[in-house]
């Protein structure tokens, strides 16, 4: 294994106890891409941007500059940040908030000199009160060093950032439910179309949603260039990406690697990444992108990380969550606690999935709790194939947004993957992991 040499491009800070502060921050190059897109067009800006391909790092990867360009011309649009991280075992944009908020409001506002947004939103879940803190603070901080209000740097552009904290819902990660959330509403998703955000966005007008890691990635594609970016990775997948590594690993945590070039086996085996499966235990499987996420086996290991490399093979990088799953994992509780949590999550407001989760989740416990029957794996999946019709990745739409569709993920795998598994929690009555 081999874990390359990458510039560390959106985490270089974290080493310093004091990363989130204005002084390291300039210490350390702050404020120089801002200065230097200043200097730019606003095409220009864009431009460079759609060249990096910086794919979105919330979940879709759809390429910011392509976004961008999507925007109604006209009147002067939105820029709303995606920071409701909320999916289970995601915590890197986190990260990124309480350890370094002036790179990301860095990016905010080159995103926003791009677009020539006069406001920015920043959307951010309320139980990350430390983060809340610290963006406020460095906010604050922003405008009275000039980065941010009226004539920045002696630019001509203004913008005002609002940070606005969400109310711990999951569905606010969605993109149009966030924009009901931020005019006061109940978190619901909007139908597309006609209110695709680029279009018809927050208070009607066009908006740009983009996800933190994504916008704090931009000083770095300023001051180093697009060919800088680009040279890392392949394909589409260019730049370095975060990994939040979870579950059965000697060392969880957030890891900035290289894309394309780097592995899952590296980044759950390499010493300086997650060090290996504890007791050294074989894996029995792998989440690859958030909960929501098909599974994949151990002989997946090799697989490069890489957005159309793993959507090759039937699955997502989504969130950026990586779950590692070793041979003592009951399958049938952890397809089950995913799906506790979509149904409790779900608004409510499509009936597939406000009505599937819950008969997905009742099913599954009974077979945990050792009352489940034969005919159950069939039951399962065809109320699976009701909510995704053919159960296959990236699933059929059958709902209003995402969440509906992806339940079927965990529990299609789990079945496949692992069968006898299932029914041998039906034939012994009960989970034989205790």
């Amino acid at each position: 294994m081999t874990v390359t040499d990458a510039p560390r491009i959106v985490t270089s800070r974290l080493e310093w106890s004091d990363s989130y502060s204005l002084d390291r921050y300039l210490d350390t190059g702050g404020y120089e891409g801002l200065r230097k897109a200043l200097s730019m067009t606003p095409e220009e800006v864009a431009a460079q941007t759609d060249a990096v391909s910086l794919l979105g790092r919330g979940g879709a990867g759809f390429p910011a500059g392509r976004k961008w360009s999507m925007l109604r011309k006209g009147p002067v649009p939105y820029l709303v940040v995606n920071g409701d991280e909320s999916e289970p075992a995601t915590f890197k944009d986190h990260l990124l908030i309480e350890r370094d908020p002036h790179q990301l409001l860095e990016g905010i506002v080159i995103c926003a000199y791009a677009i020539q947004a006069a406001r920015a939103f920043l959307y951010v879940r309320g139980e990350f009160a430390l983060g809340l803190e610290r963006v406020q603070s460095a906010l604050n901080e922003a405008y009275e060093y000039g980065a941010v209000g009226r004539d920045i740097f002696g630019s001509g552009f203004s913008l005002d950032v609002v940070v606005h904290p969400g109310a711990g819902a999951y569905i606010c990660g969605e993109e149009t439910a966030l924009l009901e959330s931020l005019e006061g509403k109940r978190g619901f998703p909007r139908i597309k179309p006609p209110y695709f955000p680029a279009a018809i966005g927050l208070y009607g007008e066009p908006t740009v949603v983009n996800n933190v890691e994504t916008l704090s990635n931009l000083p770095w594609v300023m001051v180093h260039g697009a060919e800088a970016f680009t040279a890392l990775g392949a394909g589409r997948s260019t730049g370095t990406r975060l990994f939040a590594l979870a579950g059965h690993v000697e060392k969880p945590g957030v890891y900035e690697v290289e894309m394309v070039k780097t592995t899952f086996r590296d980044l759950v085996f390499d010493a300086s990444l997650g060090g290996g499966v504890p007791g050294g235990r074989a894996v029995k499987a792998i989440i690859p992108g958030g909960v929501s996420a098909p599974w994949f086996g151990p002989e997946h290991l090799d697989l490069p990380l890489g957005q159309d490399e793993v959507a090759e093979q039937g699955s997502m990088l989504g969130s950026g969550s990586v779950v590692v799953m070793d041979d003592t994992t009951c399958v049938v509780r952890a397809a089950w606690r995913i799906t506790r949590f979509f149904r409790r999550e779900s608004c409510g407001q499509c009936t597939p999935c406000r009505e599937g989760s819950g008969w997905l989740e009742r099913i599954l416990r009974r077979i945990e709790d050792g009352s489940g029957r034969h005919s159950d794996l069939d039951l399962l999946m065809d109320v699976c194939d009701n909510l995704a019709p053919g159960v296959s990745w990236p699933p059929q739409q059958t709902t209003i947004c995402v969440l509906g569709p992806s339940i079927p993920s965990s529990i299609a795998s789990g079945i496949r993957m692992f069968r006898d598994e299932f029914l041998v929690h039906v034939k012994d009555g009960g989970c034989p992991y205790g």
